[in-house]
């Protein structure tokens, strides 16, 4: 936003403590409120941009105009200079720093529990699985089943999807996240792509971020149990790690996954099944795919 600085006050409908910041990046799944102070000539238009990183943007940046209420410039007057550039798209560096600042506002902080009863870690690939390049979570890509999980497991349908239970960690200790292209299977094209991960019928509290390989027994001390945001879409950075923590108190069956969704189509994601047990009776109306009525 051209001669204008913004405070942001919220993300994903929690007060966030106020920082600053000239560029505010939004991944895809998130939402922000900013306050914006309007002090500048009220007679002229000002530039908005928003830009594309992560990847070498191949398409124009997207512009509009601020216009001052009562100036004498017409809305629809373009500004008197070029519009900004914004920053680098493969500056990682503040995108990093942007989400480290994003904590609870001091007087809406809800504390997470201190400890977790179930830690599972997930390693996010992109690997070449049948000739074709996919997403993978600890080597596993996942594909939507043709009868929804819910329906499957509530109808005791067994046979409707893959009941081996995935992986809940990875050989950490050895990965060399910066060294992947000693798996043959393993691709590299998105060495600087920032990944938005939502998680569906929870908020979570975001307790640190971290870049290199994560560490179990030493970046855990280091979490943010004091003032952590609580988010529904949060950014994993190149090369980096997230922390997230969440009560499992929603029953039913929850996709967590990134929200690029060509990602999510590609693999990268999967699915929390959570007290379905105590879901109740599913309406007939809903039972129209796959195996629930002779679909395939």
């Amino acid at each position: 936003m051209q001669g204008h600085q913004m405070t942001v006050v919220e993300a994903d409908g929690h007060y966030v403590k106020p920082f600053v910041v000239k560029n505010l990046n939004i991944y895809s799944g998130e939402t922000y409120s900013v306050l914006i102070k309007a002090d500048q000539d009220p007679n002229r238009n000002y530039w908005l941009a928003s830009n594309v990183v992560s990847r070498k943007p191949g398409t124009p940046t997207g512009t509009a105009y601020l216009s001052y209420y009562g100036g004498r410039s017409s809305p629809r007057r373009a500004p008197p200079t070029t519009p900004p550039a914004g920053p680098a798209w493969n500056d990682v560096t503040y995108r990093f720093n942007q989400s480290v600042a994003t904590v609870a506002h001091p007087a809406h902080v809800q504390t997470p529990p201190p400890r977790a009863d179930r830690t599972i870690l997930l390693l996010n690939t992109q690997n070449k699985i049948d000739g074709r390049i996919k997403w993978a979570l600890n080597n596993v890509s996942f594909e939507l089943p043709h009868t929804p999980y819910l329906v499957a497991m509530k109808s005791g349908l067994l046979g409707a999807f893959n009941q081996t239970p995935p992986p809940e960690t990875y050989a950490h200790q050895g990965y060399d996240i910066y060294g992947v292209q000693a798996n043959p299977s393993a691709t590299t094209s998105n060495a600087l792509e920032t990944h938005p991960w939502h998680l569906h019928g929870h908020d979570f509290w975001v307790l640190g971020y971290g870049i290199g390989r994560f560490d179990p027994a030493v970046h855990p001390a280091t979490y943010n149990l004091k003032d952590p945001i609580l988010k529904n879409t949060v950014a994993v950075h190149p090369y980096g790690w997230t922390a997230l923590r969440f009560k499992a108190d929603n029953p039913g069956v929850w996709a967590f996954h990134c929200h690029i969704e060509a990602h999510f189509f590609m693999g990268m994601g999967i699915v929390f099944e959570e007290g379905v047990e105590r879901v109740s009776e599913l309406p007939s109306e809903i039972m129209g795919c796959g195996v629930t009525k002779g679909g395939h």
